[in-house]
């Protein structure tokens, strides 16, 4: 897999069509109704596994709403156990807050600490496999149970190399930390005609296209001599 041709593709992706990143800003910004925008980063992943590189268009608006539903369903069955772990940690700072012990205050205090990172690193184990289990999910149709089936995923993974893989995820964060901050400091300087809220918003949905078409083009370096279905 070529991590520097996967990333320029990837920035160049949603920028062939600017009305799409529009439409999907509009979408992302409505409560509620924002969750199709979760059902178009898997519909971006399902059409470029399909060998199609135009981006796809926001049709059967139900089916995008439903997939997005069950993208978010996916997404706090992996995290909910680093999240239950970081709220109990969470739940130390009151004692610690509470007591007028010093010496019961720091131990409280040191608890929470080592929970609630106990817990961000379980996080962060889990979304290295919750990427690929998402774009699996995607593979086969937005089936739910796809997004965990663990031997599945993990042999996407190895097939596309470890240290690969590991690479891209590290590039494709900084790449989306340095837009992001570009982005926002755009919008930062515009916002004083409101034109930096449009910057703003329509920043974000092009960092969740090119992220969707970056984890799409990973994902499809495991899939040599297979059938997409």
């Amino acid at each position: 897999m070529d991590i520097g041709e996967n990333i320029m593709d990837s920035i160049k992706y949603p920028l062939q069509d600017w009305a799409k990143i529009l439409i999907l800003m509009v979408i992302s910004i409505i409560p509620i109704v924002n969750f199709a925008s979760g059902g178009y980063y898997l519909r971006i992943i399902k059409s470029t596994l399909a060998g199609v590189d135009e981006v796809p268009g926001f049709d059967d608006f139900g089916e995008l709403f439903i997939d997005g539903i069950k993208m978010i369903i996916a997404y706090i069955i992996y995290m909910i156990v680093p999240l239950i772990i970081i709220v109990v940690g969470a739940f130390f700072l009151a004692p610690a807050g509470a007591t007028t012990s010093y010496a019961a205050a720091t131990m409280f205090t040191g608890i929470s600490l080592v929970v609630m990172l106990i817990g961000a690193i379980i996080a962060f184990i889990i979304s290295i496999i919750a990427v690929m289990g998402i774009a699996n999910m995607a593979y086969y149709d937005n089936e739910l149970g796809a997004a965990f089936r663990f031997s599945e995923i993990m042999e996407r993974i190895s097939a596309i190399g470890w240290g690969s893989y590991i690479i891209w995820l590290i590039a494709l964060v900084i790449v989306i930390m340095i837009l992001g901050f570009i982005i926002g400091l755009i919008a930062g300087i515009l916002m004083f005609i409101l034109v930096g809220f449009i910057v703003y918003f329509a920043g974000i949905a092009y960092l969740t296209m090119l992220q969707a078409r970056s984890t799409a083009l990973t994902f499809a370096a495991s899939l040599e001599g297979e059938v997409v279905e």
